[in-house]
This record gives C-alpha cells, structure tokens and sequence, in this order.
C-alpha cells in the first residue's frame, strides 16, 4: 500500500506542476494579449493615418474643384466680355405714336450726349453710342477683376422704322438725365387731285 506521505507528495508535486503551467500559460496569455494590443493600436494607427491621408486628399480634391470652377467662371466671363465688345448690342428704347408725331425715349446713362449720334431717314431713324465698362473707370494698379458685369458697354445701335415718312427737317432731340427724347413729326403730304383728260 501507498502511504499517505508518499500521496501527499505526490499530489504536491502534481499541484506545482500544474501551477508552473498555469502561470506559464497565464505568461503566455498576457504576452499574447501584449501582441494583440500592439497590433491593434499598430492598425488604429495606420487606420488613422489612412483616414487623415483620405480627408487631406478629399479636401484637396474639393479646393482643386473650386479653384477650377472659379477658372472656367473666369474663362467664360472674359469670353463674354469679348464678345459683347465684339458685338453691336441694341439701345433700349421707348417709342409712342400720336396722330402726327413719334416720340422715341432712348436709355443711354453714362454717356455724354456728344457721345450720341443720330441719323435720320425717310422712314428711318439710327441711334448709336458707345458706353465704357466700368472696369476702365480703374487704373491698373488698383488690380480691379470684374464679377459681374450686366450693364451694357460697347458700341450700341438702334434702328427704328416708321409706317410713315418722317419730316427730317423738324426733327428735335433734348438729352436729359441719361436720356434723349427725340421727337420726330410725321410727313404730311398733301394729295394731289390728278384730272384725266
């Protein structure tokens, strides 16, 4: 028969090599808990850094955008601009008709009434001028861009033609607050009874 001690001993012997394991497994568990954590934070900060990297790119790609949308705002309104300065653009009028007379009312603000040519015709009637953008009221080095421009500037003409023949003779203009009125006074020609013989 085994004796106690010898048991005991054993058991003893059982218990502390069970409690090497375990603390060597607990060793190792910590150790291993250790890696996961480094590789954790190790991937949270590569995460991180591709996050930061994606925002930047993102927020470069939006200042990008815009910058390229104020070039072709640019772009498009310097197009305009030389298109208009290219083009005869129309002079706003009004024109009312009396029994014997027109009345024209051209809009022309800014401009100097030596600056307004009129020609009369039979029938007809041509109103021009010139306006000056206000851009050219800056000097160069005020470095002034243009972010609107909705008044007219350039060479502008109106034609007007009547039903009935005009009397050129008679025919006044009075300039007055960036307007001219221009009365023009209907031919009358009498009629003329032809006797057949």
């Amino acid at each position: 028969m085994v004796d106690s001690d010898t048991i005991e001993t054993k058991i003893s012997d059982k218990k502390e090599e069970f409690d090497e394991k375990v603390e060597d497994k607990k060793d190792d568990f910590e150790e291993m808990k250790e890696e996961a954590k480094e590789k954790i934070e190790d991937k949270k900060e590569k995460s991180k850094n591709l996050a930061d990297n994606v925002i930047n790119d993102l927020y470069k790609s939006i200042d990008d955008f815009k910058e390229n949308i104020k070039n072709m705002q640019k772009n498009a309104d310097q197009r305009y601009q030389d298109y208009k300065k290219s083009t005869v653009q129309t002079l706003d009028i009004d024109l009312v008709e009396t029994s014997d007379v027109y009345y024209i009312k051209a809009a022309v603000p800014g401009v100097s009434k030596e600056d307004i040519l009129i020609e009369a015709g039979d029938n007809d009637i041509t109103i021009e001028t010139t306006f000056t953008p206000y851009i050219e009221e800056f000097d160069e080095e005020d470095e002034a861009e243009v972010i609107v421009s909705a008044i007219k500037s350039g060479r502008c003409v109106k034609t007007v033609r009547f039903e009935n023949s005009i009397d050129i003779e008679n025919i006044t203009a009075k300039f007055k607050n960036g307007t001219v009125v221009i009365t023009l006074p209907k031919l009358i020609i009498p009629k003329h009874k032809v006797n057949v013989e």
